[in-house]
């Protein structure tokens, strides 16, 4: 199928084809007829893309800060290759879209096949012959209402939220400033209501505009005089403010018209700089308005499916969504006079000329249609023409996941390793996987796991998904026989964990790997060729800094991510296990008060050692980002082994030390090449009983923290 994504790197807008998505539980695949450009919030994208890397900085100052800090931590080198590749990631555009569910994943009742629906969200209703969107942001549309005009829903859910947090009542005098898109939507929505509606606008066509909707409208040189009229000189009971201009004039508009105690509600991006006197002598109320409405940046509402009681949340952005579909279809919402301008697919780029100024021609509505090029045959795979065609790699590799991880961290060190032939990837959205394809060198990219584990060429599967699928997906790759690496963690619970040991007893000749890479970095391997020949057991000190994630991340979702003791913690059992080469058998843990703040992430854990050792685990969230993130100590007859973050280890013992230092190697590269002679060898490259026993040890850790420090064994 064809997309529009932008290239936030070269700045570049193109349309590529990549493989049609596939739905997973709680989604609906639709066959898109007209997405609607937003002239706000895509024109700053594509600006931001076309700056140069100076004018990228100067305008992001709070991202070249993050930059720094990441560059103190852990280098120069390192730092910049992830600024690159970020960068470097096509970014969908698109939130507003319209057209006919095709297929739908599990868990989608409700909705059926052939059914017309408005699409929302940004990654979800994107320019694209297919939309992959979750249900709480799919609107059944009326008969009424063309794809066209239903392309407008997510605008229209804006401007609706926008007017409902002004709270206005029947009759009241209620100002719009700004008479584009946004503003004609919401001087319409007024009326309808029962307002006494006034617009303002500096351009005299969009005040012409809105006279052909029976709405009086000025300039905005006349504007204050003229509203002043309006009112009777009472002002305005709420100010609407859709301008999109980093000025403050609107602000400082909205102020003189308004009257004592009156709102002002921002929908529109406007400079915020308050002239104090005129807020604070009216007492005037301010909302910058948030988007759609109630479910907004919530993921538990607009990913997973969970809607507010309508009791208790009256206005959901659903219910906006469904609110502006019916005022379409009642005329009383009129959106088809206001499209300028309608593109195919193809001609995408054409839009995004018109929407940054460079053609200098007026514009409103841009939409891009899709009329004869989706078809329900296209393809979930695409083919590349690439370097790494069907060779002689011991490892014929499939890739299931396409995120920031797999392209800043695995696929490179991957790409390095001519042992490696690069076969398949795959990503549920499917252009993940046809940017990342392309640019590493794979055979195909699709969007369907199962075509990769069906496929005689792969006999090795990277699991690189987020943790709740890495069980299922093990146990899929073991039962097609493949040999398998899954990133860390192995399962989110024992059942799960269960499920893999089975099927790795059931299995032949397949080899399963956790990305537990630490172990494999060369400071690491040195750490422990320095415990060689010991004859104590080690006190171990592990020191994570791991910073702060809120709390609405995906990462702190028991379902979904785990949390982050057995999402990430478990990298530092392993490494103490690899050190001490004993299983840990036992642990205690305790947790800082998470004070609505962290979700048991500052946490100190303690494990004993089959051979008596003790590891202790600070993982801490609440720490600075500049301090380096990981510092092990080890002690053991007269010797201590200091490893910092990876760049510098330190051996003591007899009076001396001996410092090496490096740039920052937590041991990707080395993995993978384990993984090869793994393979090669038939021997697992991490052994079974230590991978299912740090796996163990980190839901013990967990238990216990919610026990408060309850000693458990690890069985």
């Amino acid at each position: 199928m064809k997309q529009l994504l932008q290239n936030l790197k070269n700045g570049k807008t193109t349309v590529v084809d990549v493989p049609v998505p596939t739905p997973r539980v709680g989604q609906a695949l639709v066959r898109v007829s007209a997405s609607l450009v937003s002239a706000g919030t895509e024109r700053m994208v594509v600006e931001f893309a076309e700056k140069s890397l100076v004018g990228k900085a100067r305008s992001r100052p709070d991202l070249v800060k993050q930059v720094m800090d990441k560059m103190q931590r852990e280098g120069v080198l390192p730092t910049l290759q992830a600024a690159f590749n970020r960068l470097d990631q096509p970014m969908p555009l698109g939130y507003s879209s319209a057209g006919t569910i095709v297929a739908l994943g599990p868990g989608m009742e409700g909705f059926s096949v052939g059914q017309r629906v408005a699409c929302a969200g940004g990654g979800y209703a994107v320019h694209a012959e297919y939309n992959l969107v979750p249900r709480n942001l799919l609107t059944p549309l009326p008969d009424g209402v063309d794809f066209d005009s239903a392309a407008f829903t997510t605008l229209g859910a804006i401007a609706l939220h926008g007017f409902r947090l002004a709270e206005p009542q029947l009759a009241e005098n209620v100002a719009v400033i700004g008479l584009g898109l946004l503003g004609l939507m919401t001087i319409q929505m007024a009326a309808a209501a029962g307002c006494r509606v006034f617009g303002i606008d500096t351009n005299l066509q969009r005040v012409e505009l809105a006279h052909g909707f029976s709405v009086q409208a000025a300039q905005r040189d006349q504007a204050v005089e003229a509203a002043l009229a309006f009112t009777a000189n009472r002002g305005f009971d709420s100010v609407i403010i859709c301008a999109d201009t980093t000025s403050n004039d609107p602000v400082e508009l909205a102020g003189a018209i308004a009257r004592d105690r009156a709102k002002i509600v921002a929908t529109g991006a406007v400079g915020l700089t308050f002239p104090r006197k005129v807020y604070f002598e009216k007492e005037l109320s301010f909302i910058n308005s948030r988007s759609y409405g109630p479910g907004r940046y919530d993921p538990n509402y607009e990913e997973n499916g969970q809607d507010y009681p309508i009791g208790y949340v009256r206005w959901t952005e659903g219910r906006n969504f469904q609110a502006v579909v019916e005022m379409l279809a009642a005329g009383k919402l009129q959106v088809a006079g206001l499209v300028t301008h309608r593109y195919p697919i193809e001609q995408a780029a054409k839009a995004y000329k018109i929407i940054t100024g460079k053609t200098k021609e007026p514009f409103l509505g841009v939409l891009l249609t899709y009329e004869g090029s989706a078809s329900e045959a296209q393809s979930t795979k695409i083919t590349f023409v690439t370097q790494s065609m069907p060779g002689t790699g011991q490892v014929k590799l499939g890739v299931l996941g396409a995120g920031l991880y797999a392209n800043a961290t695995l696929l490179p060190a991957i790409k390095k390793i001519k042992e490696i032939e690069r076969v398949a990837i795959s990503s549920s959205g499917g252009w993940h996987a046809q940017h990342s394809g392309q640019k590493y060198g794979f055979q195909y990219a699709c969007s369907d796991e199962a075509q990769v584990f069906a496929d005689p060429n792969v006999n090795t599967v990277a699991i690189l998904t987020r943790h709740d699928s890495h069980a299922e997906l093990a146990v899929k790759a073991l039962q097609a026989g493949k040999h398998v690496f899954v990133e860390k963690p192995l399962a989110l619970d024992d059942e799960q964990l269960s499920r893999v040991v089975e099927q790795l007893k059931e299995t032949q000749n397949a080899l399963l790997m956790v990305g537990f890479n630490r172990r494999f970095a060369p400071l690491a391997q040195r750490l422990h060729s320095a415990l060689a020949g010991r004859s104590e057991p080690l006190y171990m000190h592990y020191r994570v800094n791991a910073g702060y994630i809120p709390l609405n991340h995906w990462t702190h979702d028991p379902v979904q991510g785990g949390g982050r003791i057995i999402g990430e913690a478990c990298h530092f059992i392993d490494l103490l296990t690899f050190l001490s080469g004993s299983l840990p058998v036992s642990v205690s843990a305790r947790a800082l008060p998470d004070n609505g703040k962290y979700r048991e992430d500052n946490a100190s854990m303690t494990f004993t050692f089959a051979d008596g050792s003790v590891g202790v685990v600070d993982y801490l969230a609440n720490g600075d980002k500049s301090h380096p993130k990981e510092r092990v100590e080890v002690f053991c007859g007269g010797l201590v082994v200091v490893l910092d973050d990876f760049r510098a280890l330190q051996v003591t013992k007899d009076g001396h030390r001996k410092e090496s230092k490096t740039s920052q190697d937590k041991g990707h590269f080395n993995e993978m090449q384990a993984l090869v002679s793994a393979i090669r060898a038939g021997v697992p490259p991490i052994p079974y009983d230590q991978l299912i026993a740090v796996t163990k040890a980190s839901f013990a850790a967990v238990q216990s923290i919610r026990s408060q420090g309850q000693n458990l064994i690890i069985e």
